[in-house]
């Protein structure tokens, strides 16, 4: 190998190796401590990978951030169960309660009840319907096995659309960075719409 073709390839390697393991890390974060926005995170990796054309570097940002979405919500729903367990609770149990409110969760308890494997897959997909419905799979005292096998192809699922989101950000630009932020925007919007949707018809109501 020539060692003119080293810094082409050295940079690229670099930026691999660092990307995918960070990119791990906060996404795994996000599903424990949700102030993270990981849906961002995944789709702007998805968009710098779309401007490289490297079908490879979508499957591995596929795998990281799905896998890692997994083991966070399945650490986290752990840390839950231990604290329903306990009369004094835990702090990873209050953080839930915090970000369910009563009437969401009543919400969830119901589709819960109607369909429920089928309403962990939408539920990552809503923005902030993550933590009730995880809430109420905890108040019906699922077992670890059976949160998990649902919550599989929910983060599956996640992981995808938000890799879709960075493809269309990435398709409609023709500068990496403007394609990142066109995606940051969208999931942001994407987050807050379904808050502002509520207030709306709680002021109209």
């Amino acid at each position: 190998m020539s060692s003119a073709a080293l810094p082409a390839v050295a940079p690229d390697f670099t930026q691999q190796a660092v990307g995918y393991p960070s990119l791990f890390l906060l996404v795994l974060i996000g599903a424990l401590v949700p102030v993270v926005p990981t849906g961002a995170l995944v789709s702007s990796a998805a968009v710098v990978a779309f401007h490289r054309a490297a079908p490879f570097s979508m499957a591995l940002i596929f795998v990281t951030a799905s896998l890692a979405a997994f083991l966070g919500d399945t650490a986290l729903y752990w840390l839950g169960r231990r604290g329903m367990k306990s009369k004094n609770g835990s702090r990873w149990l209050e953080a839930i309660r915090e970000r369910a409110p009563e009437d969401r969760l009543a919400q969830a308890q119901q589709k819960l009840a109607d369909h429920e494997v089928a309403v962990l897959v939408l539920s990552r997909l809503i923005p902030a319907g993550r933590l009730p419905v995880m809430l109420a799979c905890l108040v019906a005292k699922w077992p670890m096995r059976r949160f998990a096998r649902g919550n599989l192809p929910a983060c599956l699922a996640w992981a995808v659309t938000y890799q879709l989101i960075g493809v269309l950000g990435g398709s409609l630009f023709a500068e990496p960075w403007q394609g990142v932020l066109a995606a940051i925007v969208l999931t942001v919007l994407i987050s807050v719409a379904p808050g502002l949707w509520r207030r709306m018809r709680g002021t109209a109501g």
